[in-house]
């Protein structure tokens, strides 16, 4: 263990830290509703969304936009809804499996999901002309997963050596400088002695493990309709539910006469509602050919979420320190284009295209600063961007490409045989990192410091469809492929002090190289639907 004499550089950076965290952290519940977000990384999960949905939606990989007809289109091109002929009401449900995965706390490794519930109603209004009507509740974004990553710390890099290196900087003077975990590592006293004096405790490795539950539950209503057969419009409205929940371990091996290990544990919830509306148009641009092409576009999901989070410090004799915080915050989600081909050859065989884009550097994480109400009476918050974690997520966060592919066959006017390829653009640029040094209530809120840079998604679909006279029994499968860099925490922090003992300047790293980790997952989908 290398001792340093850190504390006295610390206060010429103004003000002394154990003190200062002292007089913080008594009244954190209390300051923490107001004036807070939440940082990218944990923002940008709340933003994507799964392919899910019936399982012939499913098992033609999402390519369904401009072939229509299709419940689940209700959510990606509300005109597709307009081509119903018939009501129909249909339910899906089925298993998730993640293939690296492991069970860790409420995380499973399987787990049964209710996927979707909806109804269509088509009225017609002459003789090719139907106005629909239709409700869909799907399951956009299924959060159940584990990660868990290890590894030899680099150069004896540490996770208390990231507050350390924070104080010599002056990042802990400023503002929403201190995160949770900063405050939880100077509240312990496990990185000063009793004379105040900091230590630089070497890691010599560090094991993490996070169990991720909760959904987010899209409700979706539709009014649609078509012209003559060959232009169909339509509009949904939607009211999104979230449901996350995580639950994490972060433990470090280290070279210390005091500690042989330190641990952080966290529970975080998010629960909130959103809303949005999509409009969509299909047109079959020759009258005597069944060739689609479809345009659609989707507002962003205007949050408001509430956050929970309980986190603790422990070493290998039980807890040290606790903190509990909560608060309200707004975001918004980007905008997303879609434009997709649809072609069928008889009644044997169904082509699909499809292509969206949305740019999620624009994600905006926002502070209720107030309530207003207007001449009704009405009350609405008051929110404004946070320029800081806004500027973080322009330097992480990138445009996404979806593309579509899916193809129906029937040999037999009773059985459908279906096949899909979905690909998802990376979200994240190749060097984003999580910035735990900007003063930003969303550094502030942090309870964790890990992040991972996700890379591309590929998702294979498969699917078989049987119909009984009005019953027809749909079966799905996705195979969905990702992987990702996992750091423990912000790479290359660093900071120069002198030293009291040689009064040589020396320089303070904090260094952590990238954990290859692997999100591979099945689903199985079951869907039964009635038309009448």
């Amino acid at each position: 263990m290398k001792r340093m004499n850190l504390f006295c550089q610390v206060l010429r950076n103004g003000k002394k830290v154990l003190p200062f965290c002292l007089f913080t952290f008594l009244p954190l519940n209390m300051v923490a509703q107001d004036n807070i977000t939440l940082d990218t990384y944990i923002g940008a999960q709340l933003a994507t969304e799964d392919l899910n949905g019936t399982a012939r939606y499913v098992g033609m990989g999402g390519a369904m936009d401009a072939l229509g007809a299709e419940i689940s289109t209700i959510g990606s091109n509300p005109a597709g809804i307009g081509l119903f002929r018939s009501n129909q009401v249909s339910t899906s449900f089925g298993l998730v499996s993640q293939q690296d995965g492991k069970s860790f706390q409420d995380g499973s490794k399987t787990h049964a999901s209710f996927d979707q519930i909806g109804v269509v109603f088509a009225t017609r209004y002459d003789q090719q002309s139907f106005i629909n009507f239709g409700f869909n509740f799907h399951k956009s974004r299924d959060f159940n997963h584990v990660l868990s990553a290890a590894a030899a710390a680099v150069n004896g890099s540490a996770q208390n050596r990231q507050t350390t290196i924070k104080g010599i900087r002056g990042d802990l003077d400023r503002r929403y400088g201190e995160s949770q975990v900063d405050n939880l590592y100077l509240e312990s006293g496990m990185i000063t002695d009793d004379k105040g004096n900091v230590y630089d405790v070497a890691a010599s490795s560090y094991d993490f493990c996070r169990a991720q539950t909760g959904y987010i539950g899209e409700y979706d209503f539709n009014l649609s309709g078509n012209i003559n057969n060959r232009v169909y419009l339509g509009f949904t409205a939607g009211i999104k539910s979230v449901h996350y929940k995580s639950y994490t371990e972060y433990a470090e091996e280290l070279a210390s006469l005091v500690y042989d290990e330190v641990g952080m544990k966290d529970e975080h919830k998010i629960t909130g509602t959103g809303f949005d509306i999509k409009f969509g148009v299909i047109v079959r641009p020759i009258d005597e050919s069944p060739f689609r092409l479809g345009l659609s576009v989707a507002s962003p999901t205007w949050y408001k979420l509430k956050t929970e989070n309980f986190s603790g410090i422990y070493d290998e004799y039980g807890c040290v320190r606790e903190v509990s915080t909560n608060g309200e915050f707004r975001m918004n989600t980007p905008w997303k284009f879609g434009v997709s081909a649809g072609h069928t050859i008889g009644r044997e065989v169904a082509l699909g295209f499809g292509f969206e884009y949305a740019d999620y550097s624009t994600l905006d994480m926002r502070t209720i600063s107030g309530r207003s109400y207007d001449w009704d009476g009405y009350a609405y918050d008051d929110s404004s961007s946070d320029g800081i974690m806004k500027r973080l997520t322009e330097n992480t966060l990138k445009g996404v490409s979806t593309l579509k592919v899916g193809v129906e066959y029937k040999p037999d006017p009773s059985v459908a045989i279906r096949a899909g390829y979905n690909y998802q653009s990376p979200m994240y640029k190749k060097e984003a990192v999580r910035d735990q040094t900007l003063s930003s209530p969303g550094t502030w809120m942090a309870s964790t410091t890990d992040y991972t840079n996700w890379e591309s998604t590929n998702r294979l679909t498969l699917g078989l469809g049987f119909t009984f006279d009005k019953l027809r029994l749909d079966l799905g499968y996705q195979y969905t492929m990702r992987s990702g860099n996992f750091y423990p925490y912000m790479n290359g922090v660093s900071a120069t002090y002198v030293s009291d003992e040689t009064g040589r300047t020396m320089e303070l790293r904090n260094d952590c190289h990238a954990v290859s980790v692997k999100d591979n997952r099945h689903q199985l989908l079951c869907s039964l639907t009635y038309s009448f």
